[in-house]
Order: C-alpha cells, then structure tokens, then sequence
C-alpha cells in the first residue's frame, strides 16, 4: 500500500515538471515582415494662350475694313492630356456700315470684328452677354504634353462703319483658353469633339464662381 502512494506521488510531481515545460517552452516563435511603398505623382493641367503673330504697337489706329493678324492657339505646357478650349468675346455697337462698293446699310447693332474659325475648331456655344458677343470652341484633338494646336484662326477683320462713330475710342476682342484633363471627363463614347463637349460642362461647373470661371 506504501508503494502505491510512492509512485502515485511520483505520477504527480512528474505531470508538474511536464506542465511547467510546456508553458516554459512557448516563448518564442517563427516571425517575419515586409512592406510595399506606392508612390504617385499627381497630374498637372496647365496651358498657355499665345498668339506668335500678333504685333499690338501696329494696331493703335485701325482702319475701317481693315484685316488684322490675330492667331491664338494653346500650348500643352502640363503633363496631362487636356481637353482644350478658346473664348472669343467681341465687342458689339449701334453703327452704320458700308459694303464692299462703299454702298451705306442700315443702322443697327452688329459685331465689330469677324472672323473665320478653322475646320480643326468646333463651336461649341454663341452667347450675348451686355455689349458682346461670346464665342466658345472646342479643339478637335486630345492636346498632349507639349503640343500646340492650329491657331482658332490668322485674322480678324475690323467692320466698315462709316467715319465719325466710333473715333478714339478703345476697342477689347479678349480671347480665353480654358482645359481640363481627358481621364473620366468626356466619357469612352463619341467623337473627340463630343467628348470634349461633356468635358466642357464639367469644366464650367467646377469653376464657376472661381478665377478660371468662363464667361456667362
């Protein structure tokens, strides 16, 4: 019976030792880690309006039917490709003008300056705003990086209004360009110029009320 309890007592303090290694043996343990960094660089759209050809210092005294050299086109100066557009807004009065013989037309109201946009140009919207009239176009091509686009067009010609109306007086043709990038703004369907269409609403809604807003 002594004997019994000996190896009963041995049985214990053997699963003990058993327990307190294996809680002993856990400390440690197979590990390893890693990690990946995605860098992006943000887009950038920017142009530039430039008109190579126009010589301001020769046109302070403008005649009566006179064509002007006038050529604004826009630079790709980002590094997106963009969307592009121009904004003609050419001043309007109440004159008398004369036709090609010389012959005198009625009074009315009537754009001052005329011009001929070029096939690669899309009008998009004509509007009257006060005294003016607003001309928005799209370019027919995606611009990319670095590119230019055919000028909207080479000249102006100024209307041949009878002498005595509008002596001295110091006349605005401002021209505007505007882009936005080609990625989710025009959508995958349509033409370029269709694209660009859509484009061109998302650009005046995003910028209205802003520095970059076009004319309304």
């Amino acid at each position: 019976m002594r004997k019994i309890k000996t190896n009963m007592k041995k049985a214990i303090i053997l699963a003990g030792a058993i327990s307190l290694a294996a809680v002993g043996g856990a400390s440690a343990y197979l590990t390893d880690y890693d990690k990946t960094v995605n860098q992006f660089t943000v887009g950038k759209v920017d142009i530039q309006l430039e008109e190579p050809g126009w010589k301001p210092e020769e046109h302070t005294k403008i005649e009566p039917g006179k064509d002007i050299q006038k050529d604004p086109q826009i630079r790709n100066t980002g590094v997106n490709d963009a969307f592009v557009y121009m904004e003609v807004t050419v001043p309007m009065a109440d004159v008398i003008a004369a036709d090609q013989e010389g012959n005198r037309l009625e009074q009315k109201v009537q754009e001052l300056f005329s011009f001929t946009a070029k096939n690669s140009w899309t009008k998009l919207e004509t509007k009257r705003k006060a005294d003016n009239v607003v001309y928005v176009y799209a370019y027919n091509k995606i611009l990319k990086p670095e590119e230019t686009t055919e000028p909207l067009f080479d000249m102006i010609k100024f209307l041949n209004i009878i002498e005595g109306q509008l002596d001295t007086q110091q006349l605005d043709m401002p021209v505007r360009a505007y882009a936005i990038q080609t990625s989710y703004t025009g959508g995958d369907k349509g033409t370029i110029p269709e694209q660009a269409k859509a484009a061109y609403q998302k650009y005046v809604n995003q910028n209205r009320g802003q520095g970059g807003q076009v004319t309304e």
